[in-house]
């Protein structure tokens, strides 16, 4: 039985921790360790996720010095982990109580290293949508145009991620992440099922538009290492693709 080690980096979502927490605490499939990283200089939600926590030993808290954004954090959580597969969750998500069990049976019977599932997205109380892909397979050049993959949905087996997985991007850093690893050949899979809440924050970093513009454009010319007309290209594919 592989033991999952879960990444979550906290960075001020009190509202929404505590669920997305325990979520992953009670998954039907239990053998996970959940590594929170806690991003903030600010200790006073420390202290309520401890106090909320402090008999389960499931949970491991790493607190960073300072504050290095979620990607970052991730890679902190990767090189701390000793699981073989690493799955992500953000503090403001929710999973289903099988969703891991689900996942694993779908990677374990297909021998795959990099899977991922539909997810529902939380508007508001009362509107949401839920994102399916209408592919079982991307490599890169479906990814290249097209950004499908949900962060708190994936599966990745360890021994195919790089160290510093993730860059340095307030807003499409696990769209760097994805690619990097498709770029070398492997392949994302899509297990056909909704098994993740995804909360739409108002003010969170990736609902600010200009940011999520940037950042996209960042990625194609700064990591793909496009021209400058090429990736305007792109990201005007991916803007239209998004809608």
């Amino acid at each position: 039985m592989p033991l999952v080690s879960v990444i979550m980096p906290y960075y001020k979502k009190i509202n929404f921790v505590i669920n997305a927490i325990n979520s992953v605490l009670k998954q039907s499939f239990q053998n996970f360790e959940l590594i929170l990283i806690y991003d903030d200089i600010d200790l006073s939600d420390l202290e309520i996720i401890k106090n909320k926590f402090k008999n389960n030993p499931k949970l491991k808290i790493i607190k960073n010095n300072e504050n290095f954004g979620a990607g970052i954090s991730r890679n902190i959580g990767i090189s701390k982990s000793i699981g073989d597969i690493i799955a992500f969750i953000d503090s403001d998500d929710y999973w289903f109580e099988k969703k891991l069990e689900k996942q694993l049976d779908f990677m374990n019977q297909n021998n795959l290293n990099f899977i991922f599932c539909n997810y529902e997205k939380k508007i508001s109380e009362k509107k949401s949508i839920t994102i399916v892909n209408p592919k079982k397979k991307l490599e890169y050049n479906d990814l290249i145009k097209s950004c499908d993959i949900g962060l708190s949905t994936v599966l990745i087996r360890k021994k195919i991620i790089d160290e510093k997985l993730f860059p340095n991007l307030k807003t499409k850093e696990d769209y760097v992440a994805w690619l990097k690893i498709l770029k070398k050949g492997f392949y994302a899979y899509n297990l056909n099922e909704t098994l993740v809440i995804w909360n739409s924050v108002k003010d969170s970093l990736s609902s600010n538009f200009f940011q999520k513009i940037l950042d996209g454009f960042r990625v194609y010319y700064n990591y793909e290492k496009f021209s400058f007309l090429k990736s305007l290209f792109y990201l005007l594919i991916l803007s239209v693709n998004s809608m």
